[in-house]
């Protein structure tokens, strides 16, 4: 009976979600030499190669997509049973604020590893603006809260920088209108700054529809009748990019960053760690179509 060691499977499923041994070896604390070799040792095991090497970056192979479900259930079968069976169990609340626009695909991923690690821990998961989610951190309401913002305030670290994109629905042509067309949030942190660089290059502009809800702006933008802003890589996949070099004014870099009230907590300490890996991995979502120029 040949078994496979849980140990090396979790240096399987961090080089698959992070992209690279460099990357899963210092998440795992491990030498890249010491993680290639048990890749090495699994590939053998299997008798089968796990990953496409011909590109510039690593890559699953077909036999390793199949065997990454199993690796993540096992290891995540493993760090629950050894939470629940261990003595030191961690019980009780934390409350993790999280802008709309950044929840996937990082957000349930990270619920998921953390449920695991503290089985008797409850995240309460508030989605709002960056702006209210500020203002309840600073009244002590949260614990911890990520904010999509072009600057850092005091106490915080900022986890990446992303570029801000214009967005569009697929095939659209609302982006070419002139007075442009535009769909926003009423508190969405991203508004004033696209309004000023729009005034800033000359480009005429009406705001098309303005509400509090985010799937109401989805739906004017997936109708092509008017355009946003969002992150790249967090578009949903109904909506597309417009493309670069096309008239508009580039929206330059957001950061992600991360505030957490100082407690000394083991939980809150993790909680921080598994963002910060989360958000500094590439993001594992295919990007939307680019609108036809």
């Amino acid at each position: 009976m040949r078994n496979m060691d849980v140990t090396t499977l979790r240096s399987f499923v961090a080089v698959a979600d992070l992209g690279g041994v460099t990357r899963a070896a210092t998440h795992l604390n491990l030498t890249q030499s010491a993680v290639s070799m048990q890749l090495k040792r699994l590939e053998e095991l299997l008798g089968l190669s796990l990953f496409d090497r011909t590109g510039r970056r690593i890559a699953l192979s077909p036999g390793g997509e199949q065997l990454l479900t199993y690796a993540r259930r096992m290891v995540e079968l493993n760090d629950s049973v050894m939470a629940r069976l261990t003595d030191r169990v961690f019980e009780g609340e934390i409350t993790l604020g999280v802008p709309v626009d950044i929840v996937y695909p990082a957000i349930p991923r990270v619920l998921q590893l953390f449920n695991a690690e503290f089985p008797r821990m409850k995240v309460q998961l508030v989605s709002s603006f960056t702006t209210q989610l500020k203002a309840k951190f600073a009244r002590g309401e949260m614990d911890v809260i990520l904010t999509t913002e072009d600057m850092l305030s005091e106490g915080g670290e900022t986890l990446s920088m992303i570029p801000l994109r214009w967005v569009g629905a697929p095939e659209g042509s609302v982006w070419r209108q002139r007075p442009l067309r535009l769909a926003f949030c009423r508190y969405c942190g991203f508004r004033q700054g696209a309004l000023r660089k729009l005034d800033a290059a000359g480009i005429p502009w009406e705001m098309a529809v303005e509400s509090e809800s985010d799937r109401t702006i989805e739906a004017t933008v997936s109708a092509d009748l008017g355009i946003t802003a969002i992150l790249e890589g967090h578009a949903p996949a109904h909506l597309s990019y417009v493309p670069q070099g096309t008239g508009l004014p580039d929206l330059g870099l957001q950061m992600i960053n991360l505030y957490a009230a100082p407690s000394g907590n083991e939980v809150t300490d993790r909680l921080c760690a598994m963002l910060r890996q989360a958000f500094d991995a590439p993001a594992a979502v295919a990007a939307p179509r680019l609108v036809t120029a």
